[in-house]
């Protein structure tokens, strides 16, 4: 959500009435997240200058640990080089530390294309910004979702009941710290990451959505304490459920 709302802001800032506007303090502190939706803090630093040159040498986007050759226009301004510094620095403070992670692995290696891209500036920001489209779209839709054998038949349904809130497991990346709280696609979805978890037994489907839409599933380690709930479903698996004389 985050890279995705950078990358849409980054998008406007390149295509924006007054030209192509470069961030000239480039720092995570500079931005904030305002419903959903990534802001800049301070405009104090934004330029429309693009450098100018005589030639391709005079060219040269530096960073600390990159330099990337551009080229000279014929009207004698180093071609998309804001935009370009904008993308890179958007690369190294946000992609490489969010990018990598909480994915699911069906998507991973795209995710990873748009950081490789990215960091060599293969991509410009409409590339980077269809590219991560993309990505959404699949995630939104279910489409990453591979054909595996169905799992929720091995489970049993209980509508209107949910556990008792507690600590729990804890998995990777959870929504919330005292236990494995995980946004899915489907109870599909939810039944084929519980049997990939040897502590988990059951798990909760409520009304809860993440920001994509996808709903909320809480996986436990058991099944006992139920209460009502008008919004929820709980999941018990066959065999924990026989085990228990459900």
């Amino acid at each position: 959500q985050i890279c995705l709302s950078l990358v849409k802001l980054l998008f406007y800032l390149a295509h924006s009435p007054l030209g192509s506007i470069v961030l000239l303090d480039f720092q995570p502190r500079q931005f904030v997240m305002v419903d959903g939706n990534l802001k800049v803090t301070d405009m104090d630093d934004a330029s429309t200058e693009e450098l100018s040159c005589k030639e391709d040498n005079d060219c040269t986007l530096d960073f600390p640990t990159k330099s990337f050759p551009l080229k000279c226009s014929l009207g004698g301004k180093c071609e998309g080089i804001n935009e370009k510094k904008n993308l890179f620095n958007a690369y190294r403070y946000f992609f490489t530390y969010l990018l990598p992670h909480s994915a699911p692995p069906a998507l991973r290696p795209l995710l990873s294309d748009i950081l490789n891209a990215t960091g060599d500036l293969r991509y410009g920001i409409n590339e980077t910004l269809r590219a991560f489209e993309k990505v959404l779209h699949l995630y939104k839709s279910g489409l990453y979702l591979q054909k595996r054998p169905l799992l929720l038949k091995d489970y049993i349904s209980l509508k209107g009941f949910r556990t008792v809130e507690g600590e729990d497991y804890k998995c990777w990346p959870s929504y919330s710290h005292l236990g494995c709280l995980l946004s899915v696609h489907s109870a599909e979805e939810a039944a084929a990451i519980c049997n990939s978890h040897l502590q988990c037994q059951s798990f909760i489907l409520t009304q809860q959505r993440t920001w994509t839409g996808r709903p909320l599933a809480s996986f436990q380690s058991s099944w006992t304490d139920l209460i009502p709930d008008a919004n929820a479903v709980v999941y018990i698996k066959r065999s924990a459920s026989s085990g228990e004389g459900l």
